[in-house]
């Protein structure tokens, strides 16, 4: 799920044309559905198409129109500092397991992007992940010492060509970069070359695994398959209880303009709060991407405060010339770390893949190698680790209870907090709120032209109350990370029901 028509479309979607790949009308008998048209989906149907599956895909939107047409777009297996912390909480096999993983899925990109001639400005790029504050250089080391222990390309280093004074940081060499959207679009049309059936506009709404095969319900048709790949970022049908594994983050980008020296790398801060930085390519000339500032989804108060300290922040480290693009987007953070990837607890025959961390390029594409050989019955190394049914409280114990108690939080601190909400009359141009209609609560939008857009405050998929997201206009629930247009209609899962209308007094 996903738009292209966000109030503030990524580099990525406005450099790039929409697609129109037909709405399912009817019932179809396939080996495999997968339902989500991001970055796993389009790799999981590819991969199995090429295997000789009958494979169908639907999308509720467009194609890589969610989190994977609003990213970064980093190809790397540096994942911030990642690599000593595992060691300590899952040993060093499995970290090292990890770090393989990761480092093939570069590889695969590499191969789908040769193999099929698509054009995406991929590009090799060291990655680092740096500190500015010197406190912290024992950390960067820490990281390069166990990086180095699992085979990584990783050396510390203190000179960047970032123009800031880093104290310390780990490079890892021979990563990429590259256009998520247009690599995407090509991995669409392979599907089609493959035989692979794509439908766009078809929102999957249960999966019913009652009889001998399971079934995805959508609104355009039925879809019988031996199995089932839910790759919508958060599944929508969870007896694993992802949304309690894993808690959603917003995260904040632009592209920019500079005057002088354009640094070459992509780089993360572990300063708080952090920064991201990478070349992109703008209208034949190159300019950066810088991101960072985050928060809990519906959690951020006035969410244009975070595009403001970015810019701000650019401002005060490059001579900036324009600010072409802004953009937000979220992804799931695991409790302990790891993604979820592989059969979904309590079913035999749907896999999921979820709690990407904000590193789905990578991972992304590792889940659709995973769940590919899982499908096809051929053994890998890296499933145990990443095996979806797993909950290992040893480690995320502490995490899972903080996170749940922010949930049960906001589900009765929201309903008292707005019990006295304020009259829709009340309501100012440009703004979005609960408000009380005819004695009862509704989410309320005027927009600039006086319209009052008024909608069910209640989110379809646990009953959370959404908040008004200012900068992107949207409805977003705290909870779990659904999200809806001004007008209700469900933008982003895990829900797959809009907000129902309020009608307005007379």
């Amino acid at each position: 799920m996903g738009t292209l028509h966000e109030r503030n479309p990524s580099v990525w979607v406005a450099t790039t044309e929409e697609t129109s790949y037909p709405a399912l009308a009817g019932d179809l008998d396939v080996d495999v559905a997968v339902v989500g048209g991001g970055i796993t989906g389009l790799t999981t149907a590819l991969l199995l198409g090429q295997a000789g599956a009958r494979v169908a895909l639907v999308e509720a939107g467009r194609v890589a129109a969610g989190t994977t047409g609003y990213t970064t777009a980093k190809l790397t297996s540096l994942h911030g500092l990642i690599y000593a912390d595992l060691i300590a909480k899952h040993g060093t096999d499995k970290a090292r397991q990890y770090a393989d993983a990761n480092q093939a899925a570069i590889g695969a990109v590499r191969e789908l992007v040769e193999g099929l001639g698509i054009e995406c400005q991929l590009e090799t790029q060291d990655a680092y992940t740096y500190t500015t504050e010197a406190e912290r250089r024992g950390d960067i080391a820490a990281e390069v010492e166990a990086a180095t222990t699992l085979g990584l390309p990783a050396t510390y280093v203190e000179r960047t060509e970032l123009p800031v004074a880093v104290e310390g940081a780990v490079r890892f060499t021979d990563q990429a970069q590259f256009h998520p959207r247009r690599y995407c679009l090509g991995l669409a049309r392979a599907l089609i070359d493959h035989g692979v059936q794509l439908f766009e506009m078809t929102r999957a709404l249960d999966v019913d695994e009652e009889g001998e095969r399971p079934v995805v319900q959508t609104d355009g048709g039925a879809i019988v398959a031996d199995h089932v790949v839910v790759a919508t970022l958060l599944p929508f049908v969870d007896p694993g209880g992802f949304f309690a594994k894993a808690h959603p983050m917003r995260s904040y980008a632009m592209a920019i303009r500079i005057d002088g020296p354009v640094p070459q790398g992509m780089y993360l801060s572990t300063d708080s709060p952090s920064r991201s930085v990478r070349p992109v390519h703008l209208d034949g000339e190159v300019g950066l991407v810088v991101g960072g500032g985050s928060h809990k989804v519906g959690q951020g108060g006035d969410t244009t405060q975070y595009y403001a300290d970015l810019e701000t922040w650019a401002r005060q480290t490059f001579d900036v010339r324009s600010v072409d693009h802004r953009w937000s987007a979220h992804d799931y953070v695991p409790v302990d770390s790891v993604p979820y990837v592989g059969r979904s607890p309590r079913s035999s025959r749907t896999m999921v893949a979820t709690g990407f961390k904000k590193w789905g390029m990578t991972t992304g594409t590792l889940a659709g190698m995973l769940i590919t050989d899982a499908i096809l019955g051929r053994d890998n190394p890296w499933a145990a680790l990443f095996d979806a049914t797993r909950l290992d409280l040893t480690h995320s114990a502490q995490t899972l209870i903080s996170e749940n108690l922010d949930v049960a939080k906001h589900f009765v601190g929201d309903r008292l907090a707005t019990l006295g909400a304020p009259p829709v009359e009340e309501l100012a141009r440009g703004e979005g709120t609960i408000v009380t209609i005819d004695g009862e609560r509704a989410a309320a939008y005027r927009d600039e032209a006086s319209v009052v857009h008024a909608v069910s405050p209640i989110c379809g998929h646990l009953g959370c109350l959404v908040t008004w997201n200012t900068a992107e206009t949207t409805w977003d629930c705290p909870c779990h990370g659904s999200r809806y247009d001004h007008e209700g209609r469900a933008i982003q899962g895990p829900t797959v029901k809009d907000l129902e209308p309020k009608a307005l007094s007379r």
